[in-house]
């Protein structure tokens, strides 16, 4: 790889001293080819399920701005989160393994964090000359450390570090770079019997005059404007329709917003009122975002990714089902039936992807390393289980590599299993608790992307055959 870079060097520099002879401008015409390499903004939403958006079939709630940038876009039908919780799906998005082999396999229990030798996109990029931010909740493992954003690659960190922390919509402090930042107006309602050690920044607001998605909002546009004549990767990491689990704990709702909108009058409980305005201001996001690539005049070469880090939440007083969040098919989010880990994914990139475009064949998130790394023209790290999806994204569907298997391992709620292998799909409960017998469980997904029908007791073979499968993992 040295080599290659080192005679990309030389060839460019013999191009450049050519062409100054000729004409002085080519010189700058060349070095703003050479710095081509897509920005990429990568918007990573919580808890939202495949059946939140209206592209997806939402029949209820609107999601017009989301919906467009499927229209300029590719959809995809089958993306899985790397996991059904958030600390392990993040992980598995930024080092590009799946959760047999990542350090991070559940929110619980505490000392799960990413390795100081592991490579995450962040510091792939960083190494191409890509400027890296991550902004909203880190939420990568327990319990982070202030500065762990920036021991994993990351230039500029704004939001929560803290998975817990991002419960809270009204913290009274965010963390900018390390460093606490107070917002203005927030006060802590400590009259509640809090769990005992809790982490910091939890808790109900009793005081709510700053709302931390207005401010991470603000510091994403503002990155995306620093950044327009270089090359950047903004991880843009919404801690929504995620409830506030403490306020629904001692309040019954913890679907936090400043208010309720158009949705004021609708004849639904405050709960959904709520999570509907939550779906409202992450598609007001999309549309500030595009609005600004396009004011940059930085919108044709900017990748826009849009995705979920696991299947929908029912927490905080919310109700998956009120919406149908999780469309057709079985489970939510702690579970690892489709409905807990196939989410929404969609991808614009102008001039390369064919708008309108649907994507049926599967792909996981431990496949944006291998992806990005392909778009950049560099080599995939070592240790890694994904595979580049940029063939798919560029129509080539016949050049698309397929995976072997997919895989899933959840450390939490007695352990659990899954592996999908074709249109197999094999799922292990109880795995990790000693106490109650292991719970094996065979579907057929594309007979039965529902879920509802277990033919564990017909197909011997093929469960001796993925079981084994998972004991090689």
């Amino acid at each position: 790889m040295k080599y290659q870079n080192f005679m990309k060097a030389t060839v460019i520099a013999l191009l450049v001293m050519i062409g100054c002879k000729e004409n002085p401008k080519n010189e700058v015409a060349l070095k703003e080819a050479v710095n081509e390499k897509p920005n990429i903004v990568f918007i990573l939403v919580d808890d939202m399920g495949y059946g939140d958006l209206g592209c997806y079939g939402q029949e209820t709630l609107t999601t017009p701005n989301i919906d467009k940038l499927a229209s300029e876009g590719m959809l995809f039908t089958q993306h899985y989160a790397g996991s059904t919780v958030c600390a392990p799906s993040r992980a598995s998005l930024l080092t590009g393994k799946h959760t047999g082999h990542t350090s991070v396999r559940g929110n619980e229990p505490e000392g799960q964090l990413l390795e100081d030798d592991e490579i995450t996109i962040a510091k792939m990029l960083n190494a191409e000359g890509y400027k890296s931010a991550v902004i909203g909740k880190w939420g990568v493992g327990n319990h982070p450390e202030p500065n762990d954003p920036a021991r994993n690659g990351f230039e500029h960190a704004y939001g929560y570090v803290n998975m817990w922390h991002a419960h809270n919509f009204y913290p009274e402090f965010l963390y900018r770079d390390g460093v606490k930042e107070i917002l203005k107006g927030n006060k802590t309602d400590w009259s509640y019997a809090y769990e005992k050690g809790m982490k910091e920044g939890t808790g109900v607001a009793k005081i709510k005059e700053t709302y931390a998605i207005d401010k991470l909002q603000e510091d994403a546009l503002k990155f995306i404007a620093d950044n327009k004549s270089n090359p950047f990767f903004l991880y843009y990491c919404l801690n929504i329709p995620h409830a506030n689990n403490e306020a629904g704990y001692f309040t019954g709702d913890g679907m936090e917003v400043p208010n309720y909108g158009e949705f004021e009058n609708k004849d639904w409980p405050n709960q959904e009122k709520g999570f509907a305005s939550t779906i409202r201001i992450i598609d007001n996001s999309v549309a500030e975002i595009e609005a600004k690539l396009n004011e940059l005049g930085i919108a044709e070469n900017t990748i826009v990714v849009f995705v979920s880090d696991n299947g929908p939440h029912n927490e905080g007083g919310h109700v998956s089902k009120f919406f149908d969040s999780n469309g057709i098919y079985r489970g939510d989010k702690r579970d690892l039936y489709e409905g807990g880990i196939r989410v929404p994914l969609i991808v614009k990139w102008p001039g390369k992807i064919k708008p309108g475009s649907v994507a049926n064949n599967p792909v996981a998130t431990w496949d944006f390393m291998s992806t990005f790394a392909e778009v950049v023209g560099v080599d995939t790290p070592e240790n890694t289980d994904g595979i580049s999806f940029l063939p798919t994204l560029l129509g080539n569907v016949d050049q698309q590599k397929e995976h072997e298997y997919l895989y899933w391992a959840f450390y939490e709620q007695g352990g659990r299993q899954a592996i999908r292998v074709g249109d197999w799909k094999y799922i292990k409960l109880n795995v990790r608790d000693h106490t109650v017998d292991v719970v094996e469980e065979l579907y057929n997904i594309k007979l039965d992307p529902s879920e509802t029908n277990n033919v564990i007791k017909e197909n011997p073979d093929k469960v001796v055959e993925l079981s084994n499968a998972i004991q090689k993992l």
